[in-house]
């Protein structure tokens, strides 16, 4: 009876330290993730709640709550603009709905630059920046981009016309915006094999009379600029001659040695005899 006490008491002290050693097993390992988790939260910076679209939308869709949904983002990397308060995104007493400017893909921050105002309808006009006007230009195979140019690229606008002696290819317009390619304001209304017609660019009233009188007296052509690159600050032109390298020679006059002479007559004959100039 005594020995099987004594088992009884010795197989429930090995169970009672295997269960101490799993108890302790499992609370260094919960240890670790609360310290993995608070050195996240560490580098992650505070969480806040802001609005990201919930579904892929196209330009011109209204926007509509169902559109949207909430997530956390860490308020140390918030993008400028982006919503955070529904009460500012869905206003109340609004004229109307947003409308989407660009297309857009799921869980895509929601952007001020992304929607229109309340009530105002996604067209042209809405692309324009503050005392910025809307300019076409014709474009065609010849332009060089017809295939490749799309909404919210930025061009070089290049002239090339007769001027002075002969004709000339300069750089009037540098890093312009397109707004438009024919009749679609977003990329995502343009096919593959769209062949820009004519493109709309945003810019100044003084850049539209310019451009006005480039396209009435020469042709334009069109070269697009990467996303990050410098913008163009000195003259830039060439004309036939500078284009092959031909440079004027510069003839240098030889002056004609000075002869002296003097004439006289012997008998009936006039005489000229070469004699030293006196300077």
């Amino acid at each position: 009876m005594r020995a099987i006490f004594g088992l009884v008491l010795i197989v429930g002290m090995a169970l009672a330290g295997a269960a101490v050693y799993l108890i302790q097993q499992h609370l260094a390992q919960t240890e670790a993730l609360l310290r993995k988790e608070r050195e996240f939260n560490a580098k992650a910076g505070k969480l806040v709640e802001v609005f990201v679209f919930a579904k892929p939308l196209a330009y011109g869709d209204a926007l509509q709550e169902s559109d949207v949904q909430v997530i956390y983002w860490p308020e140390k990397s918030l993008p400028a603009a982006i919503f955070r308060d529904k009460a500012a995104l869905f206003p109340e007493n609004a004229p109307g709905p947003r409308y989407v400017m660009r297309s857009t893909e799921a869980f895509e921050p929601v952007l001020a630059s992304r929607l229109t105002e309340p009530g105002q309808l996604a067209n042209l006009t809405a692309k324009l920046k503050e005392g910025q006007r809307a300019f076409a230009i014709r474009v065609g195979v010849a332009s060089g981009v017809s295939s490749f140019v799309k909404p919210d690229d930025f061009v070089d606008v290049y002239w090339t016309g007769s001027a002075g002696s002969g004709e000339v290819t300069r750089l009037i317009e540098a890093s312009v915006q397109i707004i438009a390619v024919n009749d679609s304001f977003d990329e995502g209304q343009m096919s593959s094999n769209t062949r820009a017609k004519s493109v709309t660019v945003a810019v100044s009233p003084e850049q539209v009379a310019r451009l006005t009188q480039a396209q009435s007296s020469g042709r334009l052509s069109l070269s697009l600029v990467g996303k990050d690159a410098a913008a163009v600050t000195e003259r830039v032109e060439v004309d036939t001659r500078s284009m092959l390298g031909i440079v004027d020679e510069v003839v240098e006059e030889v002056e004609a040695e000075r002869v002296c002479t003097i004439k006289s007559r012997k008998g009936g004959e006039l005489v000229e005899t070469v004699i030293p100039c006196n300077d």
